[in-house]
């Protein structure tokens, strides 16, 4: 008998309990719980574990639940360590979501799962391991997007390219739309490259990699790419991690990209047992994935990123997904595949502009030979009239797998089709229905206005304020809360009143004049020790030497500007005169210039802000509006109405679901069919399926006949898709806003002008005064105003009105109403005449100062007054000369 110690040692192969044998079947005894409640189709997308499989999961079809499970079931059934998992998510709070539930199901298994994240937390995972492969130092910084821009800018001087004709951010968008798509700068197509820069693209692309290795940092597309490329020139490292990874698992399959579907094809391939290596070849000392740093990316997101808008075709061709790319050779691409399983619903791939490749999903069992592919089609969310109206809506595109989606819930209530005569009475609408519901007692929170566009949500929102219905929106800032909202406000701000010392600030530099920090510090120090408004302080120092020469021209010009725009104000309508506000100040034209993804939704909101005050008789009255507006911040915790677009809904639902906007032009989005033609409608059908499967009870779709879209008034005709509803699951409805013939759409009497307070108890003096001019208009016309297109009535009447107004409410000590443009308004003097004269005065005060006086400036040194006017010195300083400084910035010595 051979002693154990002299055995020969062979290595002990891993042990499988063999099928029929003891062991399997005394495990087969013990049905874990795990899979209780499961539907079949469900259980099978649990319970197959071998080969590729894609699971088609319709919306509220429970595809987090299998994913988990399935997880749950590899591990208790012992085919693979938690570390020898892969699972692969597209946001960290789905990531969370799925460790919470795995959690509850196994207990702290869960902990020893480290390979469970996102694609480039575990890209980044990987790429800190092998750093020095890649030319990196295991501590790399990651760029957010303002570094990328700043580091851009560098290179672009460098180049002697103008920024403002290219700028940095367009060219970083550029290059995120590359990394994207899985393009090192050797392989981007030299007409791509010529885009930018005169030609430059391509070789700008390849500086700033140069130049980020130097840095020892990588941007957020570099997590994946040069992943990709240190799997591609290093396969020994991918076979280790090859052979890592028994099971890997993938959710929205459907959104991903070219470079991480070219990250998963490398990662499952089955290693070639030939070539295999052991771990400690490649690795030195122990894989353990729980101690490398996971990368840190402020101000980002998981998934793409939010600054590209590439919409470039693939760099694919119809065969192999992976032909065209160096990446994968021919012997990995037969390679068998390994256990992988993908969660997707070609239906819901809405993300195209952001580089998705939705031909991921329709290509997967081309990509996988003999994939089984489940289907999960019980919805355990909606309706069936919801599920049969979104089901018969998709099945009009071409490009999908197919699938139907049912219930076995009761039919419900068909959804509902309102037409409205314009975009006004579409608000008003959908207002009274949610009021309704909330006395029916529905709670708000369950209530959501989901819209394709951001500017839609202006008239909702000014419609909830007027309503005292609390609201919330989801995915972004309120409209009036926007970047560049705030700033036009801001310039309305200052012109309606001289002395808003915060309006100005904000927009001194804005566009960019050359006056910085220390420019607005120097005319704070002067406000505060002179007493007055900021604007009378730069109106001041303008007339001194404090400034460069450069500086103090800007400066001059802007008040110059101002003092136009108020003389404007007093003969030009106030919605006439935001528009030349924002064309002479520059704003529009910075706006025009910015090659960024939503520069052109900015301008588009700047639109919908001047369209906006054309309800008010006034710049008073709207700016008194919009601080209401601004007032409307609801606790955390209260109930309110969600306000979203589309594409921030992915994933959400809720019991009440109102779709504004279906017009052709609008949704389908008339841009994306130019731009992508059928791919471009096909998406826009997916956006819309996306939005009805949102509603769990009660889904209704609008339309207006006439809307303004980019400042002007449009006849629209409905969306194609509601002509591909299906007519049994659809109810027509009247509009609950009123009949649109009239009231503030200024085409006549409306019924709904009858209706006193809208159910309503707002009673702030801007809503008396709004109850007050509809009272006035009933009675005596509507003279002296420009609505909707019409000219307004050079009547010398119109002047009358300001004995109307004398009567109304008015807290603000404002001057009394004007004519809306005509030119005939009541002679009068405004409250920034009467204060120009004020500041006038204290700034004309006799100074302190006397002649001769000796004197110290902090930039001029020393100096002698040789001339006084008012508070104004001219002082012959004995190295800088004769400057004119104010007073207050000198010190007697």
């Amino acid at each position: 008998m051979t002693e154990p110690s002299k055995l020969p040692h062979h290595g002990v192969p891993e042990h499988q309990p063999a099928a029929g044998g003891i062991a399997a079947r005394a495990r087969a005894t013990a049905a874990p719980q795990y899979l209780s409640g499961l539907n079949p189709e469900q259980r099978d997308a649990v319970v197959t574990l071998d080969g590729p499989v894609l699971v088609l999961a319709g919306a509220g079809t429970g595809k987090t639940r299998v994913l988990t499970t399935r997880i749950a079931h590899i591990l208790s059934q012992g085919r693979a360590r938690p570390h020898e998992i892969l699972s692969v998510t597209f946001t960290n709070k789905a990531a969370r979501e799925m460790k919470l539930r795995l959690g509850q199901m196994l207990g702290q298994a869960v902990e020893g799962m480290p390979w469970l994240g996102t694609f480039h937390s575990i890209g980044g995972r990987i790429l800190r391991y092998h750093a020095e492969l890649v030319q990196l130092k295991s501590n790399f910084t990651v760029l957010d997007v303002d570094d990328q821009v700043r580091l851009l800018k560098q290179l672009l001087q460098a180049e002697n390219i103008d920024d403002k004709r290219w700028p940095a951010r367009m060219l970083a968008g550029l290059i995120d739309g590359w990394k994207n798509r899985g393009l090192t700068p050797s392989q981007v197509p030299a007409g791509e490259a010529a885009v930018f820069g005169n030609g430059k693209g391509g070789k700008l692309y390849a500086s700033y990699q140069e130049r980020l290795k130097i840095l020892n940092a990588a941007d957020f597309g570099d997590l994946l790419l040069e992943n990709i490329r240190l799997f591609r020139e290093h396969p020994d490292v991918l076979r280790q991690y090859q052979g890592r990874f028994k099971f890997i698992l993938v959710d929205e399959y459907q959104d991903t990209n070219v470079a991480q579907y070219l990250w998963l094809r490398l990662l499952s391939q089955a290693p070639s047992p030939s070539k295999a290596q052991s771990l400690s070849a490649v690795i030195p000392g122990p894989l353990d994935p729980a101690v490398i740093p996971s990368p840190v990316i402020p101000g980002q997101a998981e998934g793409l990123n939010p600054e590209s808008r590439d919409e470039e075709d693939s760099p694919r061709d119809s065969g192999s997904a992976l032909s065209a790319h160096p990446g994968m050779t021919e012997a990995q691409s037969n390679a068998p595949p390994k256990n992988i399983c993908c969660v997707g619903d070609d239906d819901q791939s809405i993300y195209g502009w952001r580089g998705a490749e939705v031909d991921n999903i329709l290509r997967f069992d081309h990509d996988f030979p003999g994939a089984k592919v489940i289907r999960l089609e019980r919805n355990y969310r909606s309706t069936g009239h919801i599920l049969a109206a979104a089901s018969h809506l998709i099945a009009h595109n071409e490009g999908r797998l197919g699938k139907t989606l049912r219930t076995e819930d009761v039919d419900g209530e068909k959804v509902t089709v309102t037409g409205s005569w314009d975009s006004e009475e579409e608000a008003r609408a959908i207002g009274e229905e949610i009021e309704e519901l909330q006395r029916a007692g529905d709670n708000l929170n369950e209530v959501a206005i989901l819209v394709r566009a951001s500017f839609q949500m202006r008239e909702f929102e000014d419609r909830f304020v007027t309503l005292g219905l609390p609201y919330r929106v989801i995915g972004g800032p309120r409209f009036y809360e926007r970047a560049e909202i705030r700033d036009a406000l801001a310039y309305l701000r200052v012109i309606n009143s001289p002395a808003d010392d915060l309006a100005f600030e904000r927009i001194v530099n804005v566009p960019k004049r050359g006056l910085g920090d220390a420019t607005v510090q120097m005319l704070h120090d002067h406000a505060r020790k002179r007493r007055i408004p900021l604007f009378e302080a730069a109106r001041a120092v303008v007339e001194t030497d404090e400034l460069k020469p450069k500086a103090r021209g800007s400066l001059r010009d802007l008040i110059l500007h101002f003092d136009r725009w108020r003389a404007q104000r007093e003969v030009t309508a106030h919605t006439e005169l935001a528009e030349i506000v924002l064309d002479e100040s520059g704003y529009t034209e910075m706006w025009q210039k910015d090659r960024s993804a939503d520069a052109a939704g900015r301008l588009d909101n700047l639109k919908e802000l001047v369209r906006s005050m054309e309800e008010f008789e006034n710049l008073q009255g709207f700016l008194e509006h919009i601080s209401l507006v601004m007032d409307r911040d609801g606790g955390a915790e209260e109930e309110a109405v969600s306000l979203m677009t589309l594409h921030s809904a992915k994933g959400l639902e809720f019991d009440n679901v109102f779709l504004p906007g279906w017009e052709e032009g609008l949704f389908p989005s008339q841009r994306t069919l130019d731009e992508q033609g059928r791919a471009g409608l096909e998406e826009e059908r997916r956006l819309a399926h996306v939005g009805l499967t949102r509603a769990r009870r009660r889904a209704k779709l609008y339309f207006a006949t006439n809307r303004r879209i980019h400042g002007t008034w449009t006849t629209t005709i409905p969306s194609r898709f509601l002509d591909e509803l299906p007519a049994d699951n659809v109810e027509i409805t009247e509009s609950k806003g009123g009949s649109g013939w009239g009231g503030s759409g200024g085409y006549g009497a409306s019924r709904f002008d009858n209706v006193e307070s809208f159910g309503s108890s707002y009673t702030t003096p801007g809503w008396q005064r709004a109850q007050a001019n509809r009272a006035r208009n009933n009675q005596g016309g509507r003279h002296g105003q420009t609505r909707d297109g019409f000219e307004e009535s050079q009547s010398p009447f119109s002047g009358s009105r300001g004995e109307t107004s004398g009567s109304r409410s008015d807290t603000s000590g404002s001057r009394s109403d004007t004519s809306f443009g005509g030119g005939f308004s009541r002679t009068k003097r405004g409250p920034m005449v009467i204060e120009g004269e004020l500041v006038a005065k204290s700034t004309g005060t006799v100074s302190e100062f006397s002649l001769d006086d000796r004197v110290f400036h902090q930039k001029f040194g020393y100096g002698n007054v040789v001339k006084i006017d008012g508070n104004k010195l001219t002082i012959a300083f004995e190295k800088a000369g004769e400057k004119k400084v104010v007073d207050s910035f000198v010190e007697r010595v």
